[in-house]
């Protein structure tokens, strides 16, 4: 019976496991109680990759908000080029289809424009909670790790990029028929 409980000698590729005494030079061994890296460091190292991960998101949202402009951008214009064509016909010239596709063009054309506005007074709120988010951040990273919050600003600034309005202004420029 006593053979039966008795382990198995093989484990994996090994054929014995065994152990030895003193095997184990102490310079070998690495403890977590041997570092000179405190609680707070790791805290603050946290917090600063937290940070990093916090401005990554918010570039994310940016380019989500100017992908959507360009394309609101790209459909405007496609419908003024379109709008365009229709007005330079003579209104004697014109057809009952074509006085209504026009028509049909200057409301898609409003409600896209009205779109448009409705982003850029999202991106404008987003920059303003943005703000408001990094003063309560800096707050709570001073009082907490002085010495880490100060490093953790310097080494986030090449991360931090244009926001709110710039953004949108910068996508199709100040000659944009629709600013």
């Amino acid at each position: 019976m006593d053979k039966e409980r008795k382990s198995s000698q093989q484990y994996g590729s090994l054929e014995k496991t065994q152990i030895v005494q003193g095997a184990a030079e102490k310079s070998d061994v690495v403890s977590m109680a041997d570092s000179t890296i405190t609680i707070e460091d790791i805290e603050g190292e946290l917090f600063r990759i937290e940070r990093i991960r916090d401005i990554l998101v918010r570039r994310e949202s940016e380019l989500r908000y100017m992908m959507d402009d360009i394309q609101l951008c790209k459909e405007i214009t496609r419908l003024k080029q379109e709008l365009q064509k229709l007005v330079s016909i003579p209104d004697k010239d014109k057809s009952k289809e074509a006085r209504e596709r026009e028509e049909e063009l200057l409301q898609q054309i409003n409600k896209l424009v009205e779109t448009r506005d409705f982003l850029v007074d999202d991106v404008e709120f987003e920059r303003l909670r943005e703000r408001e988010e990094d003063r309560e951040m800096a707050a709570f990273l001073q009082a907490r790790f002085p010495k880490v919050a100060s490093k953790s600003q310097q080494t986030s600034a090449p991360f931090i990029t244009k926001t709110g309005l710039t953004l949108l202004k910068d996508c199709c420029g100040f000659t944009c028929s629709v600013m």
